[in-house]
């Protein structure tokens, strides 16, 4: 299968509610998003002009405007968190959440969001979302060839 990968990266810090380590207090990350498109069937044949299966610039576009513009620098608690630390919510760069925004779950909204967002002929194939250089969550297609 023929597949592009595009990488971003991104500042944000959250906490986790009911973890029992240190993830339960505010801390950052810097992110690295590595999202894979294909053109979810496979050929042969070259191609046609322009030959891509989706110009890299145009996945930048879409992955900076839907995920990377909602992320970056900001804050992302759960409801849960705010309820039982009520003090922070005041904050400017806050972004609440129904679920804890570990990176399993990032990954479940950047794939929903990418679903909806990219063209109908392109297919996200995979999403990895490194929190830290050497631990990564990873959501890959059921549908892989």
């Amino acid at each position: 299968m023929l597949s592009l990968t595009k990488i971003f990266h991104f500042e944000m810090a959250h906490a986790i509610h009911g973890y029992p380590g240190g993830c339960k207090n505010i801390h950052g990350h810097s992110y690295e998003l590595h999202v894979t498109v294909t053109a979810g069937k496979e050929s042969q044949n070259y191609i046609p002009a322009p030959g891509f299966i989706l110009d890299f610039k145009e996945l930048k576009q879409l992955v900076t405007s839907a995920i990377i513009e909602t992320f970056d620098h900001k804050l992302v608690l759960s409801r849960t968190y705010l309820v039982n630390n009520p003090a922070v919510i005041s904050q400017e760069n806050l972004v609440t959440w129904e679920a804890e925004p570990t990176a399993e779950n990032l990954l479940i909204y950047m794939k929903q969001i990418l679903c909806e967002k990219l063209p109908d002929e392109v297919k996200l194939v995979q999403l990895k979302l490194y929190e830290t250089k050497d631990s990564y969550a990873e959501w890959t297609t059921d549908n892989m060839q």
